[in-house]
């Protein structure tokens, strides 16, 4: 989820690549994962850190070998972005920003901006998507795909752009199903730069889900991913802008019209869990969609405009142009973001995981700021990552405890076996989980 850029030139001010042949940059860039993992794990990063994780109420990381090899393993993966992604050209720059005042002002007026949630029209029942197989590690997943039917309002620039991607008008989700009667529903929805059928379906434990948890499972294709990205020069998310609002816009669109056909299957239960980017559309779903029995965000983005300033290379960030565009994209954004929506979703149906050592969906500026907008629901800190998310046992008992509370059949207080944050104490009970893995999360 990061925007690439260098040092800047006769661009006009304008942040520019100017990259190092790539076997340096490479080299280069594995240099600093080490060395700033390394860091993020000493005495004086943790005292840096201290004022601002105290001030969302976060806990620290633990300071230790687990946390340097989750730190740099994120670290990995931004400076792979910022080395084999391109960024704008001083040309497209200037028509980005031409694009966020002229869609600020038409936002302003159509009054978009003091109500997001008007922004985001109803889309219509799906009824009978095409259906088709797909064999992935030895399992055969049923194919879902559908005419999306997304179109950005008449008249928002980059509207002819983004009805140009002809690939990402088709909607797809794999799916498991039972056959036998009525079963509770989750919906999974994966990350920035996946839609890998081997990698998404191992990522969420899809078959586990199945065939254990007894829950059918869809895992949807978010827009310019996978196969819906085939013959676009595009990406999402991204740094132009009007893209990534309309990318967004779409992925709420997309998943709330599977929803609207899982509701028809006669569910006993219907959750999203979301990851990363996942875990930012199921969120601002939650802020549409006031019927799920559970909302799980594992290492969700929040704020993409802070996103996009804490992964572009310093010397693109520090100059003036650059900063003046994000504060109007923090505008723009609102018509999108999470945090704009109050939750629709039933707090007590709102829950979130995060890695307090995650470079990419950072604890207090994407999570802590989701968590604190929700009310403080009950909230996982566990002292893994973003990329190792999905090997932190912790994460994966607290998620399977979730869905074992509120899609599966419900177990006593005094009867069950998972334990987890009530409300009332996801501040300090996650704060014990997080610095020393003892159980201390209370049975509700």
């Amino acid at each position: 989820m990061g925007v690439t850029a260098g040092s800047t030139s006769d661009s006009g001010g304008v942040p520019v690549v100017h990259r190092p042949p790539l076997p340096v940059a490479i080299a280069g860039g594995v240099v600093s994962a080490f060395r700033r993992g390394i860091g993020y794990s000493s005495r004086r990063g943790h005292q840096l850190r201290l004022p601002r994780f105290e001030a969302r109420s976060v806990p620290l990381p633990a300071r230790n070998l687990a946390t340097v090899l989750h730190a740099t393993l994120d670290e990995l993966v931004i400076g792979g972005f910022q080395t084999l992604r391109e960024g704008l050209s001083p040309s497209e720059f200037q028509r980005v920003e031409n694009e966020v005042d002229a869609a600020t002002a038409l936002f302003e007026r159509e009054g978009w901006l003091d109500d997001p949630s008007a922004y985001h029209t109803s889309p219509p029942p799906l009824t009978a998507p095409a259906s088709g197989e797909l064999r992935v590690l030895g399992t055969t997943y049923a194919t879902v795909s559908f005419e999306s039917g997304y179109e950005p309002h008449p008249g928002e620039p980059g509207r002819p752009r983004w009805l140009g991607y002809e690939a990402n008008r088709t909607a797809r989700a794999l799916m498991l199903r039972h056959e036998d009667g009525p079963r509770p529903w989750l919906v999974c929805i994966h990350g920035a730069e996946s839609a890998r059928p081997w990698v998404d379906t191992r990522m969420f434990r899809a078959e586990y889900l199945h065939r254990v948890m007894g829950l059918n499972v869809l895992l949807p294709v978010l827009p310019l991913h996978g196969p819906r990205r085939r013959g676009a020069a595009a990406s999402f998310p991204t740094m132009d802008l009007l893209d990534n609002v309309h990318g967004l816009a779409q992925a709420a669109w997309d998943v709330r019209r599977l929803l609207s056909w899982v509701r028809g299957q006669d569910p006993l239960g219907v959750g999203l869990m979301g990851f990363s980017l996942g875990g930012y559309t199921g969120a601002l779903v939650a802020g549409l969609d006031a019927e799920l029995d559970c909302v799980i965000g594992c290492a969700p983005a929040s704020d993409f405009p802070a996103l996009f300033r804490r992964n572009m290379p310093r010397p693109g960030r520090d100059q003036e142009r650059f900063g003046l565009l994000m504060t109007k994209a923090e505008t723009l954004h609102r018509v999108v973001s999470p945090l704009a929506l109050p939750p629709a979703t039933p707090p007590e149906n709102l829950f979130l995981v995060s890695g307090l050592a995650d470079r990419l969906a950072h604890p207090t500026e994407q999570v802590a700021g989701l968590w604190h907008h929700w009310g403080r629901p009950v909230i996982l800190w566990h002292h893994g990552g973003h990329v190792g998310h999905q090997f932190v046992a912790d994460a994966t008992r607290f998620v399977d405890e979730v869905i074992g509370r509120t899609l599966v059949a419900p177990q006593p207080p005094e009867a069950g076996a998972g334990r987890h944050e009530d409300r009332a104490a996801a501040q300090d009970g996650a704060g014990r989980a997080a610095k020393g893995g003892r159980d201390e999360r209370r049975r509700r």
